[in-house]
């Protein structure tokens, strides 16, 4: 009897060591809400996610061993598993109609951004600046996707570490932050030559976040913001193929790694196909059939997004700064590279896609 009771003790223990955890990230993703809803920072275009993980990265950096052991567990949830709900959720915020209205030359453009993007990404981080396929694939996706929320579900699919994930988001905060700025500025000086529609376009399917590129449009017309926006969620569509096709690539990466080895070559590998990216799409079919309440999914959306808050409060809780400090400047140039390449590359694409299919 008493060695059933010493066994049950831990695991009871364990259990409410683990919620606590999750309250705690709870109640910081709240105050990281508020943080982010101060105009002087909203106005900038900076979300929730992005103040969590760098609020998060703070405490574990500087207060962690003021949190009690048990809590990782909790806060290992939050970025993990909670994560992947999360992103599931996402795709409420996208319908075919709204992909529908900017037709063929809004999905041919966030197609050709997001797939030479990511191509360039991968092979300038691996090759020129020498990072980990991991970090490499993060700062790219970060970069073609929809920034952060890109990054956590390649974090998923991959599981890579956190700091791996600091670094990337570090470079859509940084890039993304200055197109939010840099481009309404060059079209008022007359640099960039654009009608509405090709504004649209080159702000939807090249500035990194949702937030900054719904700042940078609002600062042209209200038109070219509604282009923008639905040619960026075109993007945000994007992001279930992509991950499909990453999962499977990592999954034959890990087959082949395991026959180079001499390991059991034949063994049964888990398909890392990330099943969330399903739900994604269940999501974004719901979304198009209108089920759901207008006031429910505007609920949904709100508390899908307190989640990838507390996801990524919970990344940067787990990210050590000096891991960060090892691939930093490697990974940023990456991102400059890239921005680079969404900036002239991008204005090509549109004035491609607006001559060819417009």
């Amino acid at each position: 009897m008493s060695t059933i009771s010493t066994r049950a003790v831990p695991a009871s223990s364990s259990t409410r060591g683990q919620i606590n955890g999750i309250l705690f990230v709870a109640l910081f993703a709240a105050a990281v809400t508020r943080i982010a809803a101060i105009p002087s920072i909203a106005g900038l275009g900076i979300s929730p996610l992005i103040v969590g993980i760098v609020g998060g990265m703070l405490y574990g950096n500087a207060l962690k061993d003021g949190m009690p052991e048990s809590w990782a567990a909790g806060v290992n949830f939050s970025a993990r598993k909670l994560l992947r709900i999360a992103v599931a959720f996402f795709g409420l915020r996208v319908s075919i109609q709204e992909i529908a209205q900017v037709g063929l030359p809004g999905l041919a453009e966030s197609l050709l951004i997001v797939v030479s993007t990511l191509a360039i990404g991968t092979w300038a981080g691996m090759k020129l600046m020498k990072l980990d396929r991991d970090s490499a694939l993060l700062t790219a996706a970060g970069s073609a996707i929809c920034g952060a929320a890109a990054v956590l579900a390649f974090e998923s699919t991959l599981q890579s570490k956190p700091h791996k994930s600091a670094m990337a988001v570090g470079s859509v905060v940084l890039f993304g932050t200055l197109s939010m700025f840099l481009y309404p500025a060059l079209l008022r000086a007359g640099i960039l030559h654009l009608d509405t529609t090709g504004v649209g376009l080159f702000f939807g399917g090249t500035i990194h976040e949702v937030a900054q590129v719904v700042g940078a449009a609002s600062n042209v017309s209200p038109e070219a913001t509604h282009i923008a926006t639905i040619v960026k969620m075109t993007r945000v569509m994007l992001l279930v193929p992509v991950l499909l096709v990453v999962g499977m690539w990592v999954s034959r990466s890990a087959r082949t790694a395991t026959g180079v080895h001499g390991e059991a070559a034949h063994a049964p590998r888990k398909l890392a196909v990330p099943w969330f990216a399903l739900g994604f799409l269940g999501c974004v079919a719901v979304n198009s059939l209108h089920i759901l309440p207008e006031a429910a999914t505007s609920t949904l959306n709100m508390l899908d997004t307190f989640a990838l808050t507390m996801a990524m409060t919970a990344l940067g809780i787990e990210t050590r700064l000096s891991q960060i400090r090892e691939a930093g400047p490697r990974a940023l140039t990456t991102g400059l590279i890239l921005y680079v390449w969404l900036f002239a590359g991008g204005l090509g694409i549109t004035w491609l896609v607006q001559h060819l299919l417009g």
